[in-house]
């Protein structure tokens, strides 16, 4: 190869060459060097949190002015009709309600973009506290450029090219020109070639500082800024586990808190149970002969129907077999001869007794004996057409019914149970011994809980279990009887620990249990913990939670979707 050409192709070469090494050196970490920051929480708007004994409070710039975001320190409850003063530099100003527990402070320094020292000054009924805070004012978003008057290349299609397209055709000119020049002018072209390469090195990296690649962010948008005037909070999972959730989206969860207190607790121990009947407020109607059920002029009680004490529920009508029917004739045929009789012994001492032959006394008890035999045919009669009616024991509601018109029901059978529902029981079975001081609760599949109070305890083994038996206290729930629930039952046994709802703990993947603790106005912990039973709302964690923080108590299952 020509030495002049070898030249020319290696100055061309070093310009490609340089302008590739400085682009893939840009953002290039050395081994030795730190890794670049990352950044907490993605697309959070500047805020200033403070917080006091009773009261924690955030402060958001948004929009030209101060939103502040004010919540009960313990329950984590929002705060309204609170007076909310700011002493600043240029004057005092009062910060208007505007939403539940929600204030916002404007003025003209709220528009200011730079740090600006407040005082806010907080009334809470007779509460009064004091929050010094500093609250960064964003520099406001750049307005878009006005369009430019006359003839532009936007403005007939075309696009104004950056400083390096115009050093890459610059660069081809020189080397067409050097082609041109090759054979004529030898030294000329490697002149040429390498002050064309300085020039272009020269000019690429004074055009590549300050640039923007395509994926990187402008530090502005040049357009009307969004409608919430800030970065967008969202509640987000951090790098480190903990959770951000921005004051809006715990508005939104409905996220309470309570202030972790250790106690001493009695220990509870948990028994299957089910709901029964008070036995003294409940009974069972049955048919004490077998026959035929019909019911009464209103018709046999629904399900649930209300009845009282003695209204007739159905009515049972004895059947009457061929031989008993005979039996009966006989027996009527029997009665009517001896009836004849015993009236005309009557009618003969009658006529007698005036005479003085027969005495009162014999007159007396022929009649007597009359009466008698009357009476034995009427109830003999009545006996083969006379009903039995079914009465109802106590007051209550139906819950139960297997009557049918013209159904055969057995002696003893069951045809109505009737169930007063303010009075009902739980039957458990322990295998422990239960005392009589000792409180109980019960909670149903959907979470109610109801108080139990004590009642008996049987001696005979049920399943090599001991039942037990409570009274249901206070607004009765709706509960069916022979519904299953969950005695908690108190021991002598004292535990140490922290009572919780049982809303507070989270069942992890790997069933561990944890709750989440408040640790900031905005930030949330899981912790992991082992709980106990305690009753029917609550459990004792007994390890895990620290004295006087603050565990979210409604709202974990929510904070736990959080990714």
């Amino acid at each position: 190869m020509h030495p002049v050409f070898r030249s020319a192709l290696y100055a061309v070469l070093f310009t490609i060459s340089v302008p590739a090494a400085i682009e893939a050196h840009e953002g290039h970490v050395h081994s030795g060097d730190a890794p670049p920051p990352v950044t907490e929480v993605a697309s959070a708007s500047p805020r200033v949190e403070a917080t006091s004994s009773a009261l924690e409070m955030v402060a958001l710039p948004q929009n030209g002015a101060i939103q502040i975001f004010l919540d009960r320190f313990e329950t984590n409850e929002p705060v309204s009709g609170a007076s909310i003063i700011a002493d600043t530099a240029a004057g005092s100003l009062e910060a208007k309600p505007f939403e539940e527990g929600t204030y916002l402070l404007q003025g003209d320094w709220t528009a200011s973009a730079g740090t600006h020292d407040v005082i806010l000054t907080v009334t809470v009924g007779d509460l009064v506290e004091i929050f010094p805070v500093q609250i960064a004012v964003p520099t406001a978003a750049v307005p878009e450029a006005a369009p430019t008057a006359g003839l532009t290349l936007a403005s007939i299609g075309g696009q104004l090219p950056d400083k390096r397209s115009w050093l890459f055709v610059l660069l081809g000119a020189i080397t067409g020109v050097a082609i041109m020049m090759l054979r004529s002018r030898p030294r000329a072209v490697i002149a040429v070639l390498l002050a064309g390469s300085m020039l272009f090195f020269v000019s690429y990296a004074s055009a590549h500082e300050g640039h923007v690649h395509a994926d990187d962010k402008p530090a502005a948008d040049a357009k009307a800024p969004s409608p919430a005037g800030r970065a967008r909070d969202i509640a987000q999972r951090l790098p480190d586990g903990t959770l951000f959730v921005p004051k809006p989206t715990q508005r939104i969860l409905a996220i309470r808190t309570l202030i972790a207190e250790p106690r001493a607790h009695s220990r509870s121990i948990e028994l299957p149970g089910r709901v029964i009947p008070d036995p003294n407020a409940s009974g069972y109607v049955q048919a004490s002969v077998g026959g035929r059920l019909s019911p009464p002029a209103q018709g046999f009680p629904r399900l649930g129907s209300v009845v009282k004490a003695g209204d007739i529920l159905a009515y049972v009508t004895p059947p009457v077999g061929s031989k008993d029917a005979s039996d009966m004739r006989q027996s009527l045929g029997e009665l009517d001869q001896q009836i004849s009789i015993v009236e005309r012994r009557v009618g003969r001492f009658e006529k007698l007794a005036a005479s003085g032959a027969v005495t009162q006394t014999q007159l007396t008890e022929a009649r007597l004996e009359l009466e008698g035999l009357k009476e034995r045919r009427v109830a003999l009669q009545t006996a083969r057409v006379e009903q039995e009616p079914l009465v109802a024991p106590v007051d209550g509601i139906i819950a139960d019914a297997s009557a049918v018109a013209g159904q055969m029901a057995e002696p003893s059978a069951i045809v109505f149970h009737i169930v007063n529902p303010d009075r009902l029981w739980v039957e458990a079975l322990s295998f422990e011994a239960v005392s009589e001081t000792q409180s109980a609760s019960a909670s149903f599949a959907d979470g109610q809980s109801i108080e139990l109070a004590y009642q008996g305890a049987g001696l005979a083994d049920r399943n090599q279990s001991v039942p037990v038996h409570f009274e249901i206290r206070g607004e009765p729930p709706r509960a069916r009887i022979g519904q299953f629930v969950t005695v908690l039952a108190s021991t002598d046994t004292i535990t140490e620990g922290v009572a919780l709802p049982r809303t507070s703990v989270v069942r992890a993947a790997n069933g561990q249990d944890f709750v989440f603790e408040h640790t900031s106005p905005e930030r949330f912990v899981a912790r992991e913990v082992r709980v106990e039973p305690l009753d029917g709302q609550n459990v004792l964690v007994a390890a895990g939670v620290t004295k006087s923080s603050r565990i979210v108590t409604q709202g974990a299952e929510l904070l736990n979707q959080v990714r």
